[in-house]
């Protein structure tokens, strides 16, 4: 088992920075490769400004007006990417068959954003997305849900500010379903190579399915000794007893199901767990659905 290809879809620099450095952590860590990606909305990303009195030159200083825009968003990204991979020391261009060092391209698409880049994550081991509260950004948001309903495949949250480390020490946010094996399945790269692993249980996230002692035999199936820890709801949240039990581990990556219990539109209205883990995390989240 093996990652080889991360993506990070950036919008705009402010968010950008934890997922890059994240990702190129990530590239140096298993000497792959990292694709960057940014999508231009191109003249439909005006279409919901459009409607009746709106004039042919009206639209024209729009679309000129947000090309503009658009293209110093692309600038300030190329002179992150630019800067972080010189000062990783991480080389830019495709990666060369065969090779067993890391790489980074940038690539620039024009479409719908959730679409392209659910589409680039399906051919990615793990696509790593900026925080949600990273620069206040909301198109760092709609992409990880974009990930997470629309790939088939993982997807890590960046933290705000970026780790040092990643996977060294691994919690497993465990609660029985499909969703969470998912995220087990996913992690167990960084499991295999990991200095320490705990399970995480509480009777108020538990779901029919198989106990934390079963993924526990699961893991020691791989070779890796788990140890299992119960956690409780801290202010009656369990998604906050979740958080605080991987903090006190000390973990450098929490792996869990996403929207495993309720759906996204009703996290959104009520609250839930994965609601609170997306919002409040200081630490890698390696989610899967």
């Amino acid at each position: 088992m093996s990652v080889r290809k991360f993506l990070v879809p950036v919008s705009g620099s402010e968010s950008a920075a934890g997922a890059l450095r994240a990702g190129l952590l990530l590239a140096r860590m298993w000497n792959a490769h990292l694709e960057v990606l940014h999508v231009s909305p191109g003249p439909q990303g005006i279409t919901p400004y459009l409607g009746e009195g709106v004039s042919s030159v009206m639209i024209g200083d729009m679309m000129t007006a947000a090309e503009r825009e658009d293209n110093a968003r692309i600038g300030g990204l190329l002179e992150l990417f630019a800067r972080a991979t010189e000062e990783t020391g991480i080389p830019v261009g495709p990666p060369l068959r065969g090779a067993n060092e890391p790489s980074a391209s940038f690539l620039i698409m024009t479409g719908a954003e959730e679409r392209l880049v659910a589409h680039r994550a399906r051919l990615a081991d793990l696509t790593v997305v900026p925080h949600p509260l990273a620069g206040e950004d909301v198109a760092a948001a709609e992409a990880l849900h974009a990930v997470l309903f629309d790939s088939g495949r993982p997807v890590l949250l960046a933290p705000v500010l970026p780790p040092p480390s990643i996977g060294s020490r691994v919690a497993v946010g465990w609660n029985g379903t499909a969703h969470a094996a998912a995220a087990l399945a996913s992690a167990m790269p960084f499991i295999r190579q990991a200095r320490a692993v705990r399970i995480l249980v509480s009777d108020e996230y538990s779901r029919p399915g198989p106990g934390a002692e079963d993924v526990r035999d699961y893991i020691l199936h791989h070779g890796v000794e788990a140890e299992i820890a119960a956690f409780m709801p801290r202010d009656r949240d369990t998604g906050a007893g979740l958080l605080a039990a991987a903090e006190e581990f000390g973990a450098d990556l929490l792996a869990m199901g996403a929207y495993s219990t309720a759906s996204r539109l009703r996290q959104l209205i009520l609250g839930g767990i994965t609601r609170h883990v997306l919002e409040h995390a200081r630490i890698p989240v390696l989610m899967h659905r």
